[in-house]
């Protein structure tokens, strides 16, 4: 082969291995993860932009196949129904919208005051229309703050009262509210649910199918570790899973949780509901946000062949 010829098949080679290797790397960014991550808006805005359902779009693409928003119910009505529009476009889930948002931080299911209460009630039925609109079915419930005027069991007794009420105001659309036990030492200290098996010991007693465990693996880490035994004990109680490493609740891999062993056993067990990435990016602007999307690859389970 002369050396026309020689350095012609050179490039043409080098080409074909380029474009290989390019539309190798699309189809990984493609590719829907094992499980089923949620991000939040504001997570990829550097690389999608600022328009909401751009951000929508930009994580379908890199293989997202939910997405949750806690602050929704606060979102105009023609903003909510076109977010549904574009996620339904996109064969996207909706996870969890914050039912209590502006209510929680007081203490209304653990105490005795009438008014609190009903003010759960009536917040409740507001959050019905949203949830219902946007294509929802599980709403984050944090049951207020201690009442230090009552004995923990009075306490207990009152916020498995109320949750029975608020059950009758969901179930009958669907809904499902998912109770998140929040840490104390670190961000929530004095709410009234921050262990695991509080929690489970709170849904046994409520007994209704639209009252179930938001398990926030973050949270649980501070509060308890211990994550897999503590997940298995809690299993027929959980609904939903939140996820952020510990210290910092950044993205896996920034902290002390061995996200690809906790993920894994959820895959083991068959886990196919929502894993919400209830967390910061722990790198800024576009590269932080690659690191995110890299960091949920590199802990996510293999695939069932």
């Amino acid at each position: 082969m002369d050396r026309r010829k020689f350095m012609k098949a050179t490039v043409a080679a080098t080409l074909a291995a380029t474009l290989h290797g390019q539309q190798a790397a699309a189809a990984e960014r493609l590719r829907p993860f094992t499980l089923n991550y949620a991000p939040h808006f504001g997570m990829f805005a550097n690389s999608a932009g600022d328009d909401l359902l751009d951000q929508l779009r930009f994580a379908a693409d890199q293989g997202f196949r939910s997405w949750e928003d806690n602050p929704m119910k606060d979102r105009p009505v023609e903003q909510q129904a076109a977010i549904a529009k574009e996620m339904e476009r996109l064969e996207m889930k909706m996870g969890v919208i914050s039912a209590l948002k502006g209510v929680w931080k007081t203490v209304n299911f653990a105490g005795d005051n009438q008014a609190a209460r009903d003010e759960v009630l009536t917040t409740m039925r507001g959050i019905v229309d949203v949830a219902r609109r946007i294509n929802a079915t599980y709403l984050t419930v944090v049951p207020g703050l201690v009442d230090p005027k009552l004995p923990r069991d009075y306490q207990m007794a009152n916020c498995i009262d109320l949750l029975k009420r608020c059950c009758d105001v969901v179930e009958p659309h669907g809904l499902v509210m998912v109770l998140e036990p929040l840490n104390r030492k670190t961000n929530h200290p004095g709410v009234l649910l921050h262990e695991s098996p509080q929690a489970y010991l709170i849904c046994k007693a409520v007994a209704r199918d639209s009252c179930k465990i938001l398990y926030d693996i973050y949270h649980q880490q501070i509060t308890e570790g211990n994550l897999i035994p503590n997940i298995d004990r809690c299993w027929d109680q959980i609904a939903y899973f939140q996820c952020g490493d510990n210290p910092g609740r950044r993205e896996p891999g920034t902290g002390e949780i061995n996200y690809r062993n906790v993920f894994a056993h959820l895959h083991e067990r068959g886990y196919a509901g929502i894993m919400g990435m209830e967390h910061k990016n722990a790198g800024k602007g576009v590269e932080g946000e690659a690191a995110v999307i890299q960091a949920y690859r590199d802990v996510d389970p293999e695939p069932v062949a």
